[in-house]
C-alpha cells in the first residue's frame, strides 16, 4: 500500500485552484527526460525479514579492524556516561527551545557547552553550535567578510581537504576569490602566505594542528594580518588543546573545529558537531544563536536565546546565516564528555594522544625504506614516506586488520608515497607493536 497524504478529491480541488489539470500539467516545464518515472524501490518486507536483512547488509561492514586513521575524524574512547545522559527523552526528543520558559534545561545545556567551548580556545563567546567543522569554517569566512565588507580568502593548504571542497562548493555561485597557499614541508609557506595578503583580503584561514598532524604558532601571521585589517580563522582540533597553544593566546579572530572527538561516536560519518567561537566585538557578525543567563523576576537564575538573528526574526535582509539547526544533541555530548574530563583529564587524554604517537613513530623508524616525518613538531598524527605507492601499503594492511592511515596521493599531488598516520589514546602497546611488525611485513616482503 503506497503512501499518499492526499485523497483524489484533495488533489483535484489543490490542482484547480492553481489553474492545472492534472499532475502532468503541474510539472510540464520539466523536460520528458529528465522526470522521475521509477525510483525503483523493492516491495515492501515483513519485519523480521527487514532485520534480518538489515543485519546482513550491517555484517558486510569491515568493524574488526585497528584504526590508525584520522584525517580530522578520531576514535577515541566515549565514557558510558555520556550515552546514558544523552539518551535521557527530555533530551533526546528535545528541539529547538524557542519558549524559553519551557526550554530551561535544554538552554542551560546549551549555555553550559558554550562556557565549555570559550574555556577550551580561549575566546570571548561560543554560539550553540553548527552542523560540522566544515560548515563551521566556510561560516566563519562569512562572518570575516561581515566584518570588513572583502571579497578575498587566503586559505592554507594545511586546512582540512574535505574543509577546502566545502567551502568551494559554498562559494561556487559567489562573487569572491579564493586563494589556496600550497604547504612547505608539510606546513605554512608563510613567505607565499604575506604575499597574498593584501588590503582585498578578508580573512586567512589556517588549521591547528594541521592535516598533516603538524603544530604551529600562528602568532606572527596573526600580527601580520591584523595591522592590515585581516580577520584570522583558525581550525583546531578539540583535544590537542589541552597540550598546545590556543586560538585566544595567538590573538585569533575566530576559531571553529569539529567536536567529533568530543564523545561522539564515528558513526560512519555523523552526525558530528561544529563549535565557533569569537571575540566579543565580532559577536553581532556570528551565525546561528547564542543562550544568555539572566535571572527571572524573584531573583532565580534563567537561560535565554539572548541572540537569534535569523531572517524570520527582526533582523529580515541583515540576517546571518540560518545554520542553527537543531545540532544541541551533539552539543550536550561534548559538554557532558568534557565535564567529566577537567581540565587536568583534557591534559592527560592529550599527552597520552602525544606519547603514543610518539611510541609509534620511534616502532616504525626500525623499519628500513620507510621514513618518519619529523621536521616539524606533531600531535597524534604524523606522515610517513614509504617505499612503494601508499595506497598498495593501505591495502596489503588491510589484509592484516589494520585501517594503516590516508594514503595523501589521493588528494595531495606528489604525495604519492605518503600516508597519514593517527594514533589516539584507544590504541594499546600491543597494536601499536603489531601495526609496525604488520608494516614491516608488507614492506619488506
Amino acid at each position: 500500500m503506497n503512501y499518499t497524504p492526499h485523497t483524489e478529491k484533495e488533489v483535484k480541488e489543490m490542482l484547480a485552484e492553481i489553474g492545472v489539470k492534472s499532475i502532468d500539467e503541474l510539472f510540464s516545464d520539466i523536460p520528458e527526460n529528465l522526470r522521475a518515472r521509477s525510483f525503483n524501490i523493492p516491495q515492501g518486507k515483513a519485519e523480521p525479514e527487514v532485520v534480518n536483512h538489515l543485519r546482513y547488509l550491517a555484517s558486510r561492514n569491515s568493524t574488526a579492524l585497528v584504526y590508525f586513521i584520522g584525517a580530522g575524524f578520531y576514535q577515541h574512547y566515549i565514557p558510558s556516561v555520556v550515552d546514558s545522559i544523552a539518551s535521557l527523552p527530555e533530551f533526546y526528543t528535545a528541539y529547538t527551545p524557542y519558549q524559553p520558559e519551557a526550554s530551561q534545561g535544554w538552554l542551560q545545556a546549551i549555555y553550559e557547552y558554550q562556557t565549555a567551548i570559550c574555556n577550551l580556545t580561549d575566546m570571548d563567546v561560543a554560539n550553540a553550535s553548527l552542523y560540522d567543522g566544515g560548515t563551521a569554517l566556510y561560516e566563519a569566512c562569512m562572518m570575516a567578510i561581515r566584518i570588513n565588507g572583502r571579497k578575498k580568502i587566503v586559505v592554507d593548504e594545511g586546512v582540512n581537504l574535505i574543509y577546502w571542497t566545502m567551502i568551494q562548493c559554498y562559494i561556487s555561485n559567489l562573487s569572491l576569490e579564493v586563494v589556496k597557499i600550497p604547504v612547505k614541508n608539510f606546513g605554512v609557506d608563510r613567505e607565499r602566505l604575506f604575499q597574498h595578503m593584501d588590503e582585498n583580503t578578508s580573512a586567512v584561514v589556517l588549521q591547528n594542528p594541521n592535516f598533516f598532524g603538524c603544530i604551529d604558532d600562528y602568532s606572527d601571521i596573526v600580527e601580520y594580518a591584523h595591522k592590515k585589517g585581516i580577520v584570522v580563522i583558525e581550525s583546531v582540533y578539540p583535544i590537542s588543546l589541552g597540550l598546545i597553544k590556543t586560538p585566544g593566546e595567538m590573538g585569533v579572530d575566530i576559531a571553529v573545529g569539529e567536536g567529533q572527538s568530543l564523545g561522539i561516536p564515528l558513526s560512519f560519518g555523523g552526525p558530528y558537531l561544529g563549535f565557533m567561537a569569537t571575540r566579543k566585538e565580532f559577536v553581532r557578525k556570528m551565525p546561528g544563536r547564542i543562550i544568555g543567563k539572566t535571572v527571572d523576576r524573584k531573583g532565580v537564575d534563567s537561560y535565554v536565546m539572548t541572540l537569534q538573528a535569523r531572517e524570520q526574526h527582526i533582523r529580515r535582509e541583515k540576517a546571518t546565516s540560518n545554520i542553527c539547526s537543531n545540532e544541541a544533541l551533539c552539543a550536550l555530548r561534548a559538554v557532558v564528555y568534557l565535564s567529566l574530563l577537567g581540565k587536568e583529564g583534557l591534559q592527560e587524554i592529550a599527552q597520552l594522544n602525544l606519547d603514543k604517537a610518539e611510541f609509534t613513530r620511534q616502532q616504525l623508524e626500525k623499519i628500513p625504506h620507510l621514513r618518519v616525518f619529523r621536521d616539524r613538531p606533531t600531535f597524534n598524527e604524523f606522515p610517513v614516506i614509504l617505499p612503494e605507492s601508499a595506497d598498495v601499503v593501505v591495502n596489503k594492511m588491510i589484509a592484516k586488520g589494520f585501517a594503516a592511515g590516508f594514503p595523501l596521493g589521493r588528494y595531495y599531488k606528489g604525495m604519492n608515497r605518503c600516508l597519514l598516520i593517527a594514533v589516539t589514546e584507544q590504541r594499546t602497546k600491543e597494536e601499536i607493536v603489531k601495526f609496525a611488525e604488520s608494516m614491516e611485513a608488507v614492506l619488506c616482503s
